[in-house]
């Protein structure tokens, strides 16, 4: 089986080559490139929270990196598993935040759902909104008529996350979904902050009432991607997220190459443990790593090399020699832990120790 190719089709830039013994890409070591990332993909599918900035606040260096990206000719684009405001609205945080963004570069999982209640319903039908303003707005988009009680008949009801979700709303919802109707939730993130109860907690009181189970829109599910993609006119898409689950699952269901940043909940033992859904094109500590090269992994007898770091595995005992930056460390460490499937969660704190990495997960 080939090695997956660059985003144009052409072989891997820089990384291991096509060959008789070469593995799907999600089980590949990470790749490497000469070139900058903004200089081989045209649009950046960026996650917001934990990418952009975290709990509200700006992540250093996230807007200098961004602006030199889309000065380099990168096109950007946000992606938000967020269905409860309106594209405008991110719009505007983002630009008080440093990183000007219009309303047409906001892509919510509001808007994949709505186009998947468009594609199965004629124009002009009654769709119960469980959820708030981001949602309706959608809704009315794509041609569709938001109502708000199961005596409308609608012909399906889209759920997302609010904080004003009401006990009355669900039960509308259940209501319309027991009687026939179409059911789409916009994501299924079951807690996308702590332990405050998400969207895919919350659809939970639905399907449970009517024993139906939702389509889902958002991440990781393919149609926001594709929402994205078709919204975008993306034609080699680089996937920029710090959530394994949710971006990274999404770009690799998607077909998509991807970019996993440390800069939010993912953890960097988190990414050495990652299973083959989970796993990243690239690797980087923030969104900088868009702007520079990615340095290659070689093997050479079992030994995993990147940078001035060289990661060998021998009965389950990972062994870490070198210097050099940290993160060139652990690229040379998720490649041999996904390589070999030798390397366990013991095993890979030790090494992370050894790198002066945090060790513990996200």
């Amino acid at each position: 089986m080939a090695a997956n190719p660059s985003p144009d089709g052409a072989a891997p830039p820089d990384g291991l080559q096509p060959g008789k013994d070469a593995r799907p890409r999600n089980d590949m070591p990470l790749r490497g490139t000469g070139e900058p990332l903004a200089a081989l993909y045209d649009v950046a599918l960026l996650d917001l929270d934990g990418v952009v900035y975290l709990g509200g606040f700006p992540i250093p260096g996230a807007a200098d990196a961004l602006a030199k990206a889309a000065a380099s000719g990168m096109r950007l684009a946000f992606v938000t598993n967020n269905a409860s405001r309106t594209p405008s609205a991110i719009a505007a945080q983002l630009t008080g935040l440093g990183v000007p963004a219009r309303a047409d570069e906001v892509i919510t999982s509001a808007q994949a759902a709505a186009r998947l209640a468009a594609e199965r319903l004629p124009a002009g039908a009654a769709v119960l909104v469980v959820g708030g303003m981001g949602l309706r707005l959608a809704v009315r988009e794509r041609g569709l008529r938001p109502v708000t009680t199961a005596a409308d008949r609608p012909a399906a009801v889209l759920q997302g996350y609010t904080p004003d979700l009401s006990y009355s709303m669900l039960a509308e919802g259940g209501l319309a979904v027991a009687a026939g109707a179409l059911f789409i939730a916009s994501n299924a993130d079951s807690t996308p902050r702590g332990r405050q109860p998400g969207n895919g907690s919350l659809i939970q009181v639905i399907a449970t009432a009517t024993g139906r189970a939702p389509l889902i829109a958002g991440k990781p599910e393919p149609p926001l991607h594709a929402e994205a993609v078709a919204r975008t006119g993306a034609r080699r898409p680089l996937v920029v997220g710090d959530r394994l689950d949710t971006d990274i699952e999404s770009a690799v269901r998607s077909g998509a190459d991807s970019l996993l940043v440390l800069t939010g909940v993912t953890h960097p033992l988190d990414a050495v443990l990652a299973s083959a859904r989970h796993r990243p094109t690239y690797l980087a500590e923030g969104l900088a790593g868009l702007l520079g090269p990615h340095p290659e992994v070689t093997i050479t007898g079992g030994t995993f090399s990147c940078g001035g770091w060289h990661v060998a595995t021998d009965g389950g005992q990972v062994t870490v020699t070198g210097s050099g930056t940290a993160i060139d460390g652990l690229r040379a460490l998720c490649a041999a832990a996904w390589s070999t499937g030798a390397v366990d969660e013991p095993a890979a704190v030790s090494a992370l120790a050894e790198l002066g990495l945090p060790h513990s997960q996200g």
